[in-house]
């Protein structure tokens, strides 16, 4: 009953969320200091049983997930009762922590079919959430969601499906080594082929995209930010996890020639993403094309399966689950203020909101990639592992993206900042502390590893060494 109370709901949410923190990070020293661990659920040993596995792959995106899920979960006491109906607030907590359960299950288990069990978890719940948002297109937006990520989860169950009637085995680190001598029969193509449409169309790479724009646009303020920071870069770790540890380091990349594919398909989302940002009116809009663009980052960074350009990539997904963690949150600021994400209704804003603006500028300059923030030092590892293999036109093409980044990023600071508000604006004032000091503490993380990266920067090459040895 108490649960059924906005109040004590946002309470346990917000103990669960702290609770996952704390775990996730005691995990993530334990793996730091001992290396791998490994957990039979139910006492039933791999690869009978469901079999968890930790290593220096997926414990930093678990503390990552955890710790955006903490700082959301803090936000949205204000702005969720401000964007939700009192009586379904509690319904909003319990489906947050449902989709956490299955990102947290993503990142975790080694057992492929428990991947999908939740990954469906994370999806089913993420439908409910969308579904909750202000307008009423949030319905017909969770539905074309619901249409193409149940497309995206049977894709990747047939997959699955073909690996099983291959090998007989569920267990990931089973499946590797079963997989070895049969990785270049055609069912094992087709194996990876169904996987790879299934995730990529869970992680909007272009063109399976189109459910995005919309589903971040109409989604509330917390789970917008929610789904931009951490969403697409499960889903994409799980492709890399079955890609490049279960199919033979991503030998089948090559032999399908997916990695010609993946680059032509990385590069267009680059530019398609950051010209369509430049198009929008709509400040939510804006930045959902955004993360298109940044996907493709992360994406070209897989694809050329070299230590250097594998750690850039993850890097890069690190920090911008961050930047556009940010930035959502600082649209949710403004939008709990201003009751609107239009360019053209946000006009002079920035000076009644020096907090928000502030961290809302940050975070976009981290977009770009200005030096001394975490998005340069992303961008820059990217264009030397391009450099490395002597793709200098990817160099070139990262250098376009962030110049176009640059103009978008400038198109809303612009009216925000600088242009005078309407005469007949009512009184604005700053969102509440509430609000802000989540905004601010990934703000602030935003600058700190922009200014000294060294840390991330060794996790990220010893994951790349995981996935792709030598």
């Amino acid at each position: 009953m108490l649960a059924h109370r906005a109040e004590w709901a946002w309470r346990i949410a917000q103990a669960v969320c702290l609770g996952c923190l704390a775990i996730s990070g005691a995990l993530l020293l334990q793996v730091a200091a001992e290396g791998e661990i490994t957990y039979a659920f139910g006492g039933w040993a791999a690869p009978w049983g469901i079999e968890y596995r930790l290593d220096a792959l997926n414990t930093p995106l678990l503390f990552l997930v955890s710790a955006v899920a903490a700082l959301v979960a803090w936000y949205s006491r204000r702005c969720a009762a401000a964007e939700i109906a009192a009586d379904r607030l509690y319904l909003f907590y319990l489906a947050l922590q449902l989709h956490l359960a299955g990102l947290l299950g993503v990142v975790g288990t080694g057992d492929i079919f428990n991947l999908f069990v939740f990954v469906e978890i994370a999806s089913l719940s993420s439908y409910a959430l969308l579904g909750l948002g202000h307008d009423r297109r949030a319905l017909l937006a969770a539905y074309r969601y619901l249409l193409l990520g149940s497309l995206g989860a049977t894709f990747l169950l047939v997959g699955i499906g073909y690996l099983y009637a291959l090998t007989g085995t569920l267990n990931m680190a089973d499946l590797a080594e079963r997989l070895g001598p049969v990785a270049h029969t055609r069912t094992a193509v087709m194996a990876f082929a169904f996987i790879t449409v299934g995730l990529a169309l869970k992680f909007a790479l272009f063109p399976l995209h189109v459910w995005l724009p919309d589903a971040y646009t109409y989604a509330p303020s917390p789970i917008a930010a929610f789904f931009a920071a951490t969403g697409a870069k499960v889903y994409l770790y799980a492709w890399l996890r079955i890609g490049f540890t279960v199919f033979d380091q991503g030998s089948v990349l090559e032999q399908v020639q997916l990695d010609k594919v993946l680059i032509a398909t990385a590069s267009l989302a680059v530019l398609f993403g950051s010209l369509a940002a430049l198009l929008q009116r709509d400040l939510r809009r804006l930045l959902a094309y955004s993360s298109i663009a940044q996907i493709g980052y992360m994406v070209l960074g897989a694809s050329l399966a070299t230590v250097g350009s594998m750690a850039a990539g993850l890097l890069h997904l690190f920090y911008h689950a961050l930047i556009k963690g940010a930035l959502f949150l600082a649209v949710g600021c403004l939008y709990l203020r201003a009751g609107t994400a239009r360019l053209e209704q946000l006009r002079g804003i920035g000076p009644r909101m020096p907090w928000t603006t502030a961290a809302l500028a940050l975070a976009g300059l981290g977009l770009v990639g200005v030096p001394l923030t975490a998005g340069f030092v992303s961008k820059w590892y990217l264009a030397q592992a391009m450099l490395d293999r002597g793709w200098w036109w990817l160099a070139l093409l990262i250098l376009g993206g962030s110049l176009l980044a640059a103009c978008y990023v400038w198109k809303f600071l612009e009216p925000i900042c600088l242009q005078p508000a309407p005469a007949s604006d009512r009184e604005l004032r700053e969102a509440p502390p509430s609000m802000l000091i989540p905004l601010w503490l990934l703000a602030a993380a935003i600058l700190a590893l922009g200014i000294d990266s060294s840390l991330p920067i060794r996790w990220a090459t010893r994951a790349a060494m995981l996935l792709v040895p030598g």
